[in-house]
Order: structure tokens, then C-alpha cells, then sequence
């Protein structure tokens, strides 16, 4: 018996050999092969890469207001993508639409299984114009075949598919779950003449618009109320203190109402006439290049999780093994360092002392001179690729709109961040750290060093948001 122990373990040891040590290695240890031969970073669109670096943070001139909150530090970043500008309009658009199309469809493809009695549709009824084209894409238990299925079946994971599903679903006032199979192969119909019956009708007009009498300008208008982004995250730091405890414990779950605050472009200035832009901004053509504004920071980053999730899923239906690092709103610490573009001890991104160049023209979209504001030829927001950028390639990081960071708002901090990589964590505070100064601001908030703050639940017409991810592997250090 113990002989035929030791035969197997030789065994064992023979067959491993040939993953650890492929026959062409000659037994020396060669390390697990990939595929591919070397590993080439992909830079995101619309991002620049941001190259690791020490500069020193904090103020380099006088503390004019006596803030006290920046004293010069010599810090170390390492490498990252940063957006070449702030978050469009057009750009936050699209993650709007993404979550109403996929409430809607949601709802209707709920209507379709109770329309199916809870069983799979024939080819025949799904082909119809009815309600039951939005039926989900499930795969037939029935057609199911292989190792996998037959243990999920001997486990009762997969046995009421259906119900399941509808387990996950909760009510139009609540949130909506967007890892369902969605048939996004029919279109939605939006107009009243075409809708395909009665049942597609009634989630159309009670679940989705809001009522007649309430609507703007004649036009049915959506109750953006319901448009909610439900997502989660890991808290690795809490779950490295807690060895002990279950992985499972350390998942948070957020809900976030993702459409922009309009309203902000009248609550922000009494007696102000300012109805225009808050009729048109966020949704006309006509501003989809210009930042987009009345973004909480919960809603910022709903919108970063969002778009690693769009891109992550791209490459996993292409069977990509190399899924991409989340995209996050930067550090306080990045986005300076980020700003400054290379520049050591500079006042704004472009250097300074001044404003202009010496052409006399504005580098920043802000509130010149003794509140002048359309000196600088632009009277609320510019367009994202407006003004020269710095040199790292980053347009706006001082002026057009003040933007959000990760980083929660000590007066302190500078005193107590490490020195590499400096990040503060506190779940629980209401102040957020936002930089750069904004369309409104007087020139000290334009200042690279310059430090002021938001409440997290603040939505602002002059705060926006860009976004960053971490670089993976190597790359030079200037």
C-alpha cells in the first residue's frame, strides 16, 4: 500500500512537470507561459498617460487668505490614466440612456414572462410584435447540455430559471438589477401610434413618463426619479484588517439616482435669469462638448464604476482575459500632481505668474479682473477642449468647472499622508475635496495648489468631474 502511495505521488510529480518544466525548458525552471509573449499597456480613449513621479504639493507662493491647509510636501505618485478633459455632457449622456434603457427593458421583460405564463415562448409567439419580443434572452433548460449544466441541475442552481430571475427583480420604485439577460436586440418604441399593445402601453405611460399634467412644454416627459444605478464594491481595505472574517461581508451596495441636478442653474444665483441653460444644457446638442454639471459625488462615482463596467463587459463577450483596473475619480494628491504637468513649483498648469498669454488672451475660463466675466470671451462653462492644455496633455484643470476628487477634506491633511501615494479613506465624511476652480471663481482657485471643498451630497453648476485608472506594469518615472 505504501508503495503504490509513493507511485502515485511520483506520478502526480511526473504530470505536473510537464506544466511547471515544458519539455523544452531542459529542467530548469522557466516559470508559468503565457500565451502571449509580453504584455503591451492599452491607454484608454480619451485618456492621457500620466507618468510616476515626486513633486512637491503644496502652495509655492503666499498664503494670501491664511488657509493654512497646504504646506509644501515632497510627495511620490505612481503612474495613471487621467481624461484629457472634464466629463461632457454628451460623455454622462450616455450613461443617463444606458440606465433608462435598461430600467425600461426591465419592466418589460418582466410583463413578458407573466405574459408567458412563467414558461419558455415558441419561436412563433416570440417572433410577434407583441410584448413577448422583449422576453429574455434565456438559454432553454432544455437545450442545456454539458458537465457544468448537469451539476447545476444536480444542485437545483438552475432548476426554475424564470423564477430565479424575477427573485432578483424589485419594484419600479425601488432599484433594477442590470446583470439580467435583456433582449437589447428589439428597440424600444417610444411613439404612442406604434406601440405593439395594450400591456406595452400601460409600462409606457404609468411606470415611465410622468403624468400628462406635469409634462414640459407639451412633451411627454420621463419621471427621472426611477433612473437609479445599483452597484457594488469591494472594502479590501476593512477586509485585510479582518483576515477572519467572510469576504462576503466586506461587499458594499450603492443606489444612486444618476440623472444631473438642472436645477442648479437657478438654486446656485438669486435673482439671477438663468432659465435658459437650465431648459437646455445637460440635454441640447447644442451643449454636448460643454462639462457636465449638477453631479453630486455619489453620482460621479456611479458614472467611473459604470464605465469599467461597459468596458470590462466589451472584453469579456470578445473572451479577453485581461480585463482593465477600475476607472475612480483621482486622489487629491493625483489630480495636482496631474495639474502641475511636470512643472515644478508652478502657480497654474500652464506655469504662471499670469493669466494670459502674451498675446494678453485668458488660459482659463474664470471670473476675471473685478468680475468681468466675459472677458475671457466665455460666460458660464466652455466647451472641454477649450483653452491650451498643459503639458501632460490635460485641458482645463484650471477653470471651466471645479472638479470632484476620491480624497475626503481635512485641513490637516498635508500633515499626516504618506509620502508615497498619499490616499485618505473615510467612508463617512461629508466634504469632498474638489480642485481646479471653476467658471465662476476669482484666479487664487485656479492655482494648482489651492484646496477647497464640496459636501458629497452637493450638486453644483460649476463642479464637474474627471475620471482616472491605474496603469498596469511598467513605465518611465520622471
Amino acid at each position: 500500500m505504501k508503495n503504490t502511495f509513493v507511485a502515485l505521488l511520483l506520478l502526480g510529480s511526473i504530470s505536473s512537470c510537464n506544466i511547471l518544466f515544458p519539455p523544452d525548458s531542459q529542467g530548469e525552471l522557466m516559470g508559468v507561459r503565457s500565451k502571449k509573449k509580453q504584455f503591451y499597456p492599452e491607454k484608454p480613449h480619451g485618456m492621457v498617460e500620466i507618468p510616476g513621479g515626486s513633486f512637491i504639493m503644496g502652495s509655492s507662493d503666499e498664503d494670501l487668505v491664511d488657509a493654512q491647509n497646504d504646506p509644501t510636501k515632497t510627495v511620490t505618485v505612481r503612474s495613471f490614466y487621467m481624461d484629457d478633459t472634464e466629463i461632457s455632457n454628451a460623455e454622462y449622456r450616455a450613461f443617463v440612456e444606458w440606465v433608462k434603457d435598461s430600467i425600461v427593458r426591465t419592466q418589460l421583460a418582466v410583463a413578458a414572462v407573466e405574459e408567458a405564463g412563467y414558461d419558455f415562448p415558441t419561436d412563433k409567439e416570440l417572433d410577434q410584435d407583441g410584448i413577448l419580443q422583449y422576453f429574455p434572452k434565456f438559454e432553454n433548460e432544455e437545450e442545456k447540455t454539458g458537465a457544468y449544466e448537469e451539476y447545476l441541475d444536480e444542485y437545483s442552481f438552475g432548476s426554475n430559471v424564470l423564477d430565479n430571475w424575477l427573485s432578483t427583480y424589485q419594484a419600479p420604485d425601488s432599484v433594477f438589477h442590470y446583470h439580467l439577460p435583456l433582449n437589447k436586440d428589439v428597440d424600444i418604441i417610444w411613439d404612442r401610434d406604434d406601440y405593439p399593445d395594450p400591456l406595452y402601453a400601460m409600462i409606457i405611460e404609468d411606470s415611465i413618463y410622468l403624468p400628462e399634467e406635469e409634462w414640459f412644454n407639451g412633451e411627454p416627459t420621463t419621471n427621472k426619479k426611477i433612473f437609479k444605478y445599483r452597484f457594488s464594491y469591494f472594502d479590501a481595505v476593512s477586509a485585510i484588517k479582518n483576515p477572519d472574517t467572510p469576504r462576503s461581508k466586506f461587499w458594499e451596495y450603492e443606489v444612486v439616482e444618476v440623472y444631473p441636478d438642472t436645477t442648479v442653474w437657478i438654486k446656485d444665483f438669486k435673482y439671477s435669469y438663468n432659465e435658459p441653460v437650465h431648459n437646455n444644457y445637460f440635454w441640447h446638442k447644442a451643449y454636448a462638448d460643454y462639462p457636465v454639471v449638477g453631479i453630486t459625488w455619489a453620482q460621479a462615482t456611479a458614472f467611473a464604476h459604470w464605465r469599467t463596467k461597459m468596458r470590462n463587459d466589451y472584453l469579456r463577450n470578445r473572451k479577453k482575459k485581461d480585463i482593465v483596473p477600475p476607472f475612480r475619480l483621482p486622489t487629491e494628491v493625483e489630480w495636482e500632481y496631474a495639474a502641475r504637468g511636470g512643472l515644478e513649483s508652478a502657480i497654474y498648469p500652464w506655469g504662471g505668474p499670469y493669466l494670459v498669454d502674451d498675446r494678453g488672451e485668458f488660459l482659463a475660463n474664470f471670473k476675471p479682473k473685478r468680475g468681468d466675466y466675459a472677458a475671457d470671451c466665455v460666460l458660464y462653462t466652455a466647451e472641454v477642449y477649450s483653452f491650451p492644455p498643459n503639458d501632460y496633455g490635460l485641458y482645463n484643470m484650471s477653470g471651466n468647472v471645479a472638479e470632484w476628487t476620491e480624497t475626503p477634506y481635512y485641513d490637516e491633511a498635508y500633515e499626516f499622508a504618506y509620502f508615497v501615494n498619499p490616499k485618505l479613506v473615510n467612508s463617512e465624511s461629508k466634504r469632498r475635496v474638489v480642485r481646479g476652480g471653476s467658471w465662476k471663481d476669482v484666479s487664487y482657485f485656479l492655482k494648482v495648489a489651492t484646496r477647497d471643498y464640496e459636501y458629497a451630497d452637493s450638486a453644483r453648476s460649476y463642479i464637474g468631474f474627471r475620471t482616472v485608472r491605474d496603469f498596469v506594469g511598467n513605465t518611465d518615472i520622471r
